[in-house]
């Protein structure tokens, strides 16, 4: 009995140890710096324990369901030998994790506002609704490109170092011909894109997939789609700025 609570706290305590330098950091500023008193005590410690528990069932569910499943998936791809249904499987996941996201929604929405108020757009509600979901599609077809082409270097040994440079290189070029008042938008939009559903999944196609294929080692070669997830939208967006602006 004691082996088995034991075993069902460890999560809180992983996530317990994993928030306690947040929390120390916000207890100092606010309590020897600012020198005042925690806002609304009971609400903030009610909140950390939320956030203590959604943390703790979060890791778990990664570890029983969606590592698991990137990973069947990518071993039961591997078996099948199809590389159509693989690479469209690659693109599919990698768009619809990322044009559901509720981070690239917002800033989406207001970079729709921005242009607005800049005058790059029109005013009306049905121009910022066009602008904010143009942006999301782009970012999406960014992201299923991107886990395309991860996959792809995986199937045929890219170098991955070389892949990322020449990646960015791209970007550096792309900086100085899109328009100024992109760029931010474009950066920004490489972080919103790995959001909590699709780096777990992601993650473990690529290792599983390593893992399945002869000669590849899943330390070296089955990671680095988050990279490739994370690069792309920064171009595919300055791009969409040369085409919007």
């Amino acid at each position: 009995m004691t082996g088995g609570v034991r075993e069902a706290l460890k999560p809180l305590l992983s996530a317990a140890r994993d928030l306690a330098p947040i929390v120390g950091v916000i207890a100092f500023f606010q309590l020897v710096v600012l020198r005042q008193p925690l806002p609304n005590l009971g609400e903030m410690l009610s909140g950390i324990v939320l956030v203590l528990i959604g943390l703790a069932l979060f890791v778990r569910g990664l570890e029983m369901g969606l590592f698991p499943i990137g990973e069947s998936m990518a071993h039961a791809f591997a078996r099948k030998g199809s590389v159509f249904w693989l690479l469209s499987f690659a693109f599919l996941l990698g768009f619809g994790t990322t044009v559901a996201e509720p981070a690239l929604i917002a800033i989406a929405g207001k970079a729709a506002e921005v242009a607005a108020a800049s005058e790059v757009i029109g005013h009306s509600a049905e121009s910022m609704h066009t602008y904010a979901m143009g942006l999301r599609l782009t970012v999406a077809l960014a992201v299923g490109f991107a886990i395309l082409l991860g996959v792809l270097r995986i199937l045929l040994g890219w170098s991955l170092p070389m892949c990322v440079i020449g990646g960015y290189v791209l970007v550096v070029v792309m900086t100085y011909i899109a328009p100024h008042d992109i760029i931010g938008i474009a950066y920004d939009s490489g972080g919103v894109t790995t959001s909590t559903i699709t780096v777990p999944l992601v993650t473990a196609l690529g290792v599983g997939l390593a893992s399945s294929l002869k000669g590849r080692n899943a330390m070296l070669d089955g990671f680095g789609l988050i990279a490739f997830a994370s690069l792309m939208p920064m171009l595919f967006v300055m791009v969409f700025g040369l085409v919007v602006h």
